[in-house]
C-alpha cells in the first residue's frame, strides 16, 4: 500500500523542484552564465536529495517497520538505494 498517495507536502516540494528544473531551462535558453546554471543545477540537486531522504524515511516508517511487509521492503529500499547512488 502506498503510503504518499496525495501527501501534500511532498507533492509541495516536487512542484517546487520542478520550477527549480524550469528556471535552469530558462537560463539555458536566455543564454545566462555558465556558474548560475550550475548553481541552479546545484540547488536541485540538493532538493532531489532532501526529497529521496524523506521518501525513503517513509518508506521505512510505513512499511520496513511492519514485520507482515519487512522482508519486501526492505529488499525495495535496498533496490532503491543502490539504484540512487550509482
Amino acid at each position: 500500500m502506498a503510503h504518499i498517495k496525495n501527501d501534500k507536502k511532498i507533492l509541495v516540494r516536487v512542484r517546487r523542484i520542478r520550477g527549480q528544473i524550469e528556471s535552469i531551462e530558462r537560463s539555458i535558453e536566455n543564454g545566462n552564465d555558465c556558474y548560475a546554471v550550475l548553481q541552479q543545477t546545484a540547488a536541485v540537486r540538493g532538493a532531489l536529495g532532501g526529497l529521496m531522504a524523506e521518501l525513503i524515511e517513509g518508506h521505512i516508517r510505513h512499511h520496513v517497520n511492519d514485520p507482515a511487509e519487512r522482508e519486501q521492503a526492505t529488499g525495495e529500499l535496498m533496490q532503491i538505494v543502490r539504484s540512487y547512488l550509482r
